[in-house]
């Protein structure tokens, strides 16, 4: 029986999506606009490789390269995303892509090789417990999915209830940019490029939408989320300085989760975040429970794991300084280095 390893072109994709929607494992994260967005947003190279048998995908793994003099040189599965490893029918299969990805990260001499996973796929490799995801089902009413929320949230929810609190599906991702842009310079992380938002928009047409919350006239927080097999995945967020008085994430999370029942969905995935962090901390009151992800490293040109986390004590006088910048700097500056931060 003929195996075959082979890069994606363009006659291919359909088919490869269709093995990602059969897939149990696969995800948002697998699709193959990836490709397009990361090399026409950020140029960095892409490798979308498939092993076909009989002229049928039994496997798939999606890599990039980010070589940065800042943060390194690296190969992953995929930047930007929590999940878009291997997926393979068996085993075998999902060696023989390990076994490319690694022959391919020897040739273009990177530090390491980052496979991200849900379930340990390399055992032997390195890895270092970093992220955890964050999901829940759906009820199937506004009144039962606020039920579900845990006590002390659902109180934080229904004060946003009555805080005057309005709300629109957006095409247009100004409003958002716009709130999320301030909300990361406030957390002291460069911002991505509008251009990347956009891009998302116009790849993933009708699997991306979002969802801004106004007071009055003033959009003050915003989410754009992601629609994938019954399943809605807000992933970019934030809110105003005045979102925290008046609850409005809190809203928005809770409306979010309404409109993606409305739209048929059936789980809430609130992605993940760093196991110690704010952000952490925020998901486990809404009562979801975290589940383990692995981003295991194969070590090519590099003696130790790079840390390129806010925790990394390195960064902290950037962060802070950061922090002060005036918004339109920011804005300017923050896409510079952010598309280095996959």
């Amino acid at each position: 029986m003929s195996v075959q390893v082979i890069l994606l072109d363009n006659s291919r994709r359909q088919q490869w999506d269709e093995f990602v929607a059969q897939h149990p494992e696969g995800e948002f994260f697998h699709l193959s606009g990836w490709q397009q967005v990361i090399e026409e947003v950020y140029g960095h190279a892409c490798w979308f490789y498939f092993v076909e048998e009989q002229g049928e995908i039994v496997g798939l793994l999606p890599l990039a390269q980010i070589k940065s003099w800042l943060f390194g040189n690296k190969l992953i599965s995929l930047p930007f995303a929590v999940s878009a490893g291997v997926l393979a029918n068996n085993q075998g299969v999902a060696d023989t892509l390990i076994a490319q990805a690694q022959a391919l990260a020897t040739e273009l001499k990177v530090d390491c090789l980052e496979l991200r996973h849900r379930k340990s796929q390399c055992p032997t490799w390195s890895s270092q417990p970093s992220h955890e995801n964050f999901s829940c089902s759906l009820a199937s009413s506004a009144e039962e999915i606020l039920a579900k929320i845990k006590k002390k949230q659902r109180a934080v929810v229904r004060q946003s209830l009555v805080n005057g609190l309005n709300h629109r599906i957006e095409s247009n991702c100004d409003h958002f940019f716009a709130i999320y842009s301030e909300s990361v310079r406030n957390l002291g992380t460069p911002v991505f490029p509008k251009a990347y938002f956009k891009a998302l928009q116009r790849v993933f047409t009708d699997q991306v939408d979002i969802l801004t919350v106004f007071s009055g006239e003033q959009a003050v927080s915003s989410v754009l989320s992601f629609y994938y097999k019954n399943q809605v995945l807000p992933f970019y967020g934030g809110g105003t300085s005045a979102a925290r008085s008046l609850k409005s994430n809190d809203y928005m999370y809770y409306q979010l989760m309404c409109h993606a029942q409305q739209r048929g969905m059936t789980e809430f995935d609130f992605g993940r975040s760093k196991i110690g962090s704010g952000a952490h901390a925020y998901k486990k009151h809404w009562g979801l429970q975290p589940s383990p992800l692995f981003y295991e490293h194969c070590l090519v040109n590099s003696q130790e794991l790079p840390n390129i986390s806010p925790n990394n004590p390195k960064y902290q006088l950037f962060i802070q300084a950061w922090k002060k910048l005036p918004l339109p700097i920011s804005r300017a500056l923050g896409p510079i280095l952010a598309k280095d931060l996959g």
